[in-house]
């Protein structure tokens, strides 16, 4: 009945793993950790995220989804280019975001940023 699913009485305490009844298998930290070694093996996705996400600041946008611009990227990469194929993996998105948000502090309010589940601080990188 509840299959895929790690129920635990403590589910809403913020010491455990358990968020609304799912058992996260990695922390925040591990999170971040990977998406770190990830964006390091492909620097031309932050090239990619740099130049669409300034294009639609010069094109006058206050706003824009970084989902927006992942799947751009994800256009120009497998539509546009040639060359190996390679996922972005939908968890690294807002890691993407908050990294601009540090890199560019002029324009931090470009994306929308949550805290993610497990984040300790004010979202930033």
């Amino acid at each position: 009945m509840y299959e895929g699913r790690i129920f635990n009485r403590h589910h809403n305490d913020p010491a455990s793993n358990y968020r609304g009844g799912i058992k996260l298998m990695e922390t925040f930290d591990q999170r971040k950790r990977k998406f770190w070694e990830w964006h390091k093996k492909n620097p031309l996705i932050w090239v990619y995220f740099e130049k669409f996400s300034l294009e639609a600041v010069n094109k006058g946008c206050k706003k824009i989804s970084h989902w927006l611009i992942i799947n751009r990227i994800r256009w120009e990469v497998y539509v546009v280019t040639t060359g190996d194929d390679f996922k972005i993996s939908n968890d690294y998105i807002a890691f993407y975001a908050r990294l601009w948000r540090a890199t560019h502090p002029e324009h931090k309010d470009l994306f929308s940023i949550k805290k993610m589940i497990g984040e300790q601080h004010d979202p930033s990188i």
